[in-house]
């Protein structure tokens, strides 16, 4: 999909036609422009040839229905995964790519072994989420929240994830809340830095996995460049002039960052780095062949000594895995 195309179009347009064709997009969620009989015919089909609302993807779902993944097919032949999860609680949250593959080369991560082809577009990004509010819509359901936490850095395609925050959020098209948009990093100081100075109030996620820098450059190439303190020191920044709460990920590779002198390590780092106003997310690994899963015994212990040391700590819930969509299992295919 290309907006700007969309308004280049129209522009000759009165200009309650807009606002016709972003009703038919985004509350409507027609997926071709013959289903808008607000339109002109002539317009219509000007619009189906020049700037088509279809959407090239394949969908896979769960055996329980909780959740589903998309394959997108871009313009240009790349491809993007995104995934769709339903919470218990009938919330609905889509994870967007905000890159085709990742150049950060993340050990654990399936993403990162791919490869970086090129940033996705602001539309590209909205594109994920349109295609599964029309999938929710058959079922009179709708997204509730955003996660930035699919393929690729979200701060390093920083202006079109926040262009893109910005159409997913303007109630005239999507109307999701600032505050139910979550951006996650591998700890790209910059990017921390920007979102700092942004008035939109979303939510942040750091990605941390390990307690000391040794570790952390083993799992995380990236840890070369940033830093375990000066990663901290950006999020405690972060804290302390948005008063919101920070999410520390910390995924659980067995035999590598989750023994319980890891647990204590982590506790410490945070307890004298971050202002009390975060909480740890541990993520059980899903393999995708480098590393293997921590035991529930080991995740449990890990959790019980943050808690110890007064950090609330919480195990994500493991969403996609029968369809290779659960955290760090998302790669695409290359051309």
């Amino acid at each position: 999909m290309d907006f700007e195309k969309l308004k280049i179009i129209l522009a000759n347009q009165p200009a309650f036609r807009l606002k016709q064709a972003y009703m038919a997009i985004f509350k409507e969620l027609r997926s071709a422009w013959s289903e808008v009989s607000t339109l002109p015919a002539g317009l219509r089909q000007e619009l189906d040839r020049e700037c088509p609302l279809a959407i090239n993807a394949q969908i896979e779902t769960t055996d329980d229905s909780r959740s589903a993944k998309a394959v997108i097919t871009l313009a240009d032949g790349e491809k993007i995964e995104s995934v769709l999860m339903k919470h218990a609680n009938g919330r609905n949250t889509v994870c967007v790519s905000s890159q085709v593959g990742c150049p950060l080369g993340c050990t654990f991560c399936a993403t990162g072994q791919r490869g970086f082809s090129r940033n996705v577009t602001a539309d590209e990004i909205v594109e994920q989420v349109l295609l599964f509010s029309r999938l929710l819509a058959k079922d009179d359901e709708r997204v509730g929240s955003i996660v930035f936490m699919g393929m690729g850095e979200p701060f390093l395609n920083y202006d079109s994830v926040l262009e893109a925050i910005r159409k997913i959020n303007d109630p005239d098209r999507l109307g999701i809340g600032a505050r139910h948009i979550s951006i996650s990093t591998a700890g790209i100081v910059p990017g921390i830095e920007r979102l700092t100075k942004e008035p939109l109030q979303v939510n942040l996620a750091v990605s941390l996995h390990a307690p000391t820098d040794e570790l952390r450059r083993k799992i995380m190439p990236i840890g070369e460049r940033y830093g375990i303190k000066e990663v901290l020191n950006a999020t405690s920044n972060y804290i302390k002039k948005t008063n919101r709460r920070v999410m520390i990920e910390y995924v659980m590779l067995a035999g590598q960052n989750d023994t319980p002198d890891h647990a204590k390590k982590l506790a410490e780092l945070l307890h004298g780095k971050l202002p009390p106003l975060f909480f740890v997310n541990v993520i059980v690994y899903n393999p995708t062949g480098f590393y293997q899963s921590s035991s529930s015994e080991a995740v449990s212990q890990f959790l019980s000594i943050l808690e110890k040391y007064g950090i609330t700590a919480v195990e994500r819930f493991r969403f996609a895995r029968g369809v290779k969509g659960a955290c760090g299992q998302l790669a695409g295919r290359k051309k």
